[in-house]
């Protein structure tokens, strides 16, 4: 294995301490750059190759490093970070969405379509993650006064790095470089149209994707990045980009949460019951502090709102697994009662 090679693509001791010596000697590395259906690409450090992932093959998102014999894939390595979601609609299932990211660009567009609370919802996913946030608000050149939307994020922890630029403009685009160095994976998050794929051109310095002009009804965007996929910057690290996400739905993400929301949980620990809701109960430090204008009602409305989104999908994700355990097991049984069967016939 290249490790020189690999090192570009973001190869880390993490990384290299779970293989033994015989897949040293005998397999290859490769990080998953894009993930079409049944079928995914992986570069090695020089060449792209596609592989049919094998049926039962666990889950795998781009960003994951697989190890490879020949023309098969072993298995994924364990991952550093992970960003993953409630799949959208009914089913309640996890979609992964991006493996071993260091830094993510959380994007929206200073346009109708700006919202605190969209933003804390993806400052949850990537507290979680352990990835360090960058909020990066785009078409500064469309609002009147984008500084005083820049310091209503910036309210949100005086630490959260924070930029308004305008994504066509690469002297402003240029900020965002440091994050993008060799060996560095960054990611980008946010709704359709919010100048996602904009951006990643502007660092990539090509037209390598699709965008399109937002409705101009609401300010909501159409769908231009249609999978997930890594590119290489000239002369530094990877960007991921992903499809926008309207349905960002939480599950798994506790400690996201008492991180984003930081200030309310401190305060939260002085309230006289431990099981405080924050409603109406007598002693709730968190309600005296919205009082006493130290949290903003609008914050503390979307804080309890994800508690509780969070609490409800992953109960049912647990709930799923559990059903799921029970049918293995009573398949097992069966089958197990049948060999017996047959062996005393």
């Amino acid at each position: 294995m290249d490790f020189h090679l690999l090192n570009e693509l973001g190869m880390r001791p993490f990384f290299q301490q779970q293989l033994s010596l015989d897949e040293l000697e005998n397999c290859t590395l490769g990080r998953v750059v894009a993930h079409h259906k049944s079928e995914v690409a992986v570069l090695d450090g020089t060449e792209s190759a596609r592989f049919n992932l094998p049926q039962n093959f666990e889950q795998v998102c781009v960003g994951d490093w697989v190890l490879i014999s020949g023309e098969r894939l072993v298995r994924t390595l364990e991952r550093q970070s992970l960003f993953q979601r409630k799949a959208a609609g009914t089913a309640q299932e996890r979609q992964l969405i991006a493996a071993n990211v260091d830094s993510v660009f959380i994007v929206s567009s200073l346009n109708e379509d700006f919202s605190l609370n969209r933003i804390e919802r993806y400052l949850v996913l990537a507290k979680e993650a352990g990835v360090e946030p960058v909020v990066v608000l785009t078409k500064k050149d469309t609002h009147d006064d984008p500084e005083s939307e820049k310091d209503r994020v910036q309210q949100l922890d005086p630490l959260l790095e924070v930029h308004c630029i305008n994504a066509l403009a690469q002297d402003e685009v240029l900020v965002l470089k440091e994050h993008c160095r060799k060996g560095r994976t960054v990611a980008f998050l946010g709704s359709s149209g919010v100048g996602k794929s904009t951006l990643v051109n502007s660092l990539v310095g090509e037209q390598t994707m699709q965008t399109a002009a937002i409705r101009e009804t609401d300010g909501k965007g159409r769908h231009t990045t249609t999978h997930r996929a890594l590119k290489r910057i000239p002369g530094g690290g990877l960007l991921m980009d992903t499809p926008g996400m309207r349905e960002l739905q939480l599950s798994d993400v506790k400690e996201g949460i008492q991180l984003t929301f930081a200030e309310i949980e401190a305060i939260a620990a002085n309230c006289r019951f431990g099981d405080c809701q924050h409603e109406k109960e007598p002693g709730c430090a968190v309600l005296k502090a919205v009082d006493n204008d130290e949290i903003s009602p609008r914050r503390l409305d979307n804080y309890k709102k994800l508690r509780r989104e969070e609490a409800h999908n992953s109960a049912t994700l647990a709930q799923r697994r559990a059903k799921d355990r029970a049918f293995t097991k009573m398949v097992n049984s069966v089958q197990e009662q049948s060999r017996n069967a047959k062996k005393f016939k």
